[in-house]
C-alpha cells in the first residue's frame, strides 16, 4: 500500500476475490513506520520541532494519498462521496493532533518509553487502512474498517507485545466473524493491537503478516495469503541473485527455516499459527497477480516431490551481521551440566542463539546482534577460554530432499573449496532440512553466488516452478 497504484491493485486484488470471504489486514504505508520511529527518537534527543517536521510530512503524503483515490470523477460528485472524503480527511487530522500531543507530551516529560513508541508507530496501519476503506467503498465494495485493537488482545510487553490467542480468537469470532458470514469485505490493520486496559502495543516488525496469520488461524481460514512486492519466495535473495527463481510448492518446515535464516519475503514467526492449524499459506506478487507464487503446505505430497537429484535444495538464505562466540574449556571433557550452565547465562539475557556446533573441549554459538554481548562474555569467562568473532554471515542450504540423499554436503564443501571460500563454522540442522555455514561476512555474496550455480544451474530454469497442486492443506 505504499501509494494511490498500489492501492488501486489491492482494489483490483479484492475484486477478484470477492467470491470469497475476505479479511484484508494492512500495513502501514511504505516507510512510515520508520518516519514515525524517527519522529520519536527526534523529540527524545531534545528536537520537537524536527519531530513535528517529519509528523507534518507523513500527513501531507496521506493527504495527497486520500486525494488521489478519492477525487471527484468527471461525471460529477455524490453529495455522500464529498461527505465521505471530508470524513476522511477529519479522521486522519485528528490522528494527527493525537500524534502531536504524544510528541509534545514526550518533550515535557524528557523520556521516550516504548508506550509512547507503541503510540505513535501505530499510526501508520491505522491510516493506510482508513484510506484503503475508503477507497474500497467509492470503487463501490461494502467493506467495514474493524479497529485491530479491539480483536489483537496481547500483553504489556510494548514494541514486541505477545497476542493472547484465546482472547484474540473470542474477539475476532464475536466481531469479525458476522460480517465476514455477511459477505462484507472486513478491512483491518496488522502489526497493531491492544492490552487489556487499552493501552496501544505493536507486535515487533513484520507483524502485519503475523497479524493475518493469527486472524486466518482463529476464525478458520480456507488460506491466508501474503501479499509481497516479489513473486513468492524464492531460490536466493533477489538481491543477491537477479535470476533466483520462485518455488511453486514448499513444506512449512522449509519455509520456517528460511524465514528464520534470513528470507525477507516472510517474517519468522509468521507461518506459526498457519502450521498449528493446518492452513495453507500463499505467498503473491501484488504487482503481478496473475503469478501463482509459492503455496506453503504442512506436508508436500509425495507425488508431488521430485525425485531429481537436482531438485533436493528449495532455497539458499543468508543472514548478516552475526556475531560468533566460541568458548573452550577442559573441563567440558566429560563433565556433565557444562552445556547447561552455558546456555542458562543465555537465557538469563534473554538471548537467542541461531546455531550451535560442540566438540569435546569447545562450544561455538552465533547471535545476530551484540545486545548484553559484554555481560555475557564476563559471565562466559568464568567457565572457560571465550573468543568474540564479528563481521560473520550464516549460510543457510534448505531442502526437505537433503535427508534422502546423499552427497549434498559433498557438492556444497566441494563448490565452495573450488571457490576458495573459507567455512568457519558447520552445523546440521536437527530438522535434518538444512545445512548451516558460517563465512566471513565479505564473502556472502559469492558464497551465495557459488551454492546457487551449484544447485540450480542455468540450464535448469524453472525446476522448482512446480505446477499448482491440487491440494489445500
Amino acid at each position: 500500500v505504499e501509494d494511490a497504484a498500489a492501492i488501486r491493485r489491492v482494489i483490483e486484488i479484492i475484486r477478484r476475490e470477492q467470491q470469497r470471504s475476505l479479511l484484508v489486514v494492512v500495513s502501514a504505508c511504505s516507510g512510515v513506520t520508520n518516519d514515525l520511529i524517527g519522529a520519536a527518537h527526534a523529540v527524545r534527543d531534545g528536537d520537537e520541532g524536527r519531530a513535528l517536521s517529519i509528523l507534518g510530512a507523513i500527513s501531507d503524503r496521506h493527504r495527497l494519498l486520500a486525494g488521489a483515490l478519492l477525487k471527484p470523477v468527471e461525471t460529477g460528485e455524490t453529495r455522500g462521496a464529498a461527505a465521505k472524503r471530508n470524513e476522511i480527511v477529519s479522521a486522519m487530522d485528528a490522528m494527527f493532533d493525537d500524534l502531536r500531543n504524544v510528541v509534545h507530551g514526550v518533550h515535557l516529560l524528557g523520556e521516550l518509553t516504548r508506550r509512547s513508541v507503541d503510540a505513535m508507530t501505530s499510526c501508520g496501519e491505522r491510516l493506510s487502512s482508513l484510506i484503503l476503506h475508503a477507497a474500497a467503498e467509492a470503487a463501490g465494495f461494502p467493506t467495514v474498517l474493524v479497529d485491530a485493537r479491539q480483536v489483537m488482545v496481547t500483553d504489556k510487553n510494548y514494541s514486541s507485545a505477545q497476542p493472547q490467542i484465546e482472547k484474540v480468537a473470542l474477539r475476532a469470532k464475536e466481531i469479525m466473524l458476522p460480517l465476514l458470514k455477511q459477505g462484507i469485505v472486513v478491512i483491518t490493520q496488522g502489526f497493531i493491537g491492544a492490552a487489556e486496559d487499552a493501552s496501544v502495543t505493536t507486535i515487533g516488525r513484520g507483524g502485519s503478516d503475523l497479524s493475518a496469520a493469527i486472524f486466518g488461524s482463529v476464525l478458520g481460514a480456507e488460506e491466508i495469503q501474503i501479499w509481497t512486492d516479489v513473486d513468492g519466495m524464492m531460490t536466493a535473495d533477489p538481491r543477491i541473485i537477479p535470476e533466483s527463481r520462485p518455488i511453486g510448492l514448499m513444506s512449512f518446515d522449509e519455509a520456517s527455516e528460511l524465514a528464520y535464516f534470513g528470507a525477507k519475503v516472510l517474517h519468522p514467526r509468521t507461518i506459526l499459527p498457519a502450521v498449528r492449524n493446518n492452513i495453507p499459506v500463499r505467498v503473491l506478487n501484488s504487482r503481478r497477480p496473475e503469478f501463482q507464487g509459492t503455496l506453503i503446505v504442512r506436508r508436500v505430497p509425495e507425488e508431488l516431490r521430485s525425485q531429481d537429484r537436482q531438485d533436493v535444495i528449495k532455497s539458499i538464505a543468508c543472514k548478516r551481521g552475526i556475531v560468533v562466540i566460541n568458548v573452550g574449556s577442559s573441563r567440558m571433557l566429560m563433565a556433565h551440566g557444562f552445556l547447561a550452565r552455558l546456555f542458562t547465562i543465555f537465557a538469563d539475557y534473554e538471548k537467542s542463539v541461531d546455531v550451535v556446533a560442540t566438540s569435546e573441549v569447545s562450544v561455538s554459538l552465533t547471535v545476530d546482534s551484540e545486545d548484553s554481548l559484554p555481560e555475557i562474555t564476563e559471565e562466559l569467562e568464568q567457565i572457560g577460554e571465550t573468543r568474540i568473532s564479528r563481521n560473520k554471515a550464516i549460510i543457510c542450504v534448505v531442502g526437505e530432499g537433503m535427508k534422502h540423499t546423499s552427497g549434498i554436503a559433498a557438492r556444497i564443501f566441494g563448490a565452495l573449496a573450488n571457490a576458495r571460500v573459507n567455512i568457519e563454522m558447520v552445523s546440521e540442522g536437527a530438522s535434518e532440512i538444512n545445512l548451516t555455514l558460517v563465512v566471513d561476512d565479505k564473502d556472502v555474496d559469492r558464497t551465495v553466488r557459488v551454492l546457487h550455480d551449484e544447485f540450480f544451474p542455468a540450464h535448469g530454469a524453472g525446476q522448482n516452478c512446480h505446477p499448482e497442486p491440487g491440494v489445500s492443506s
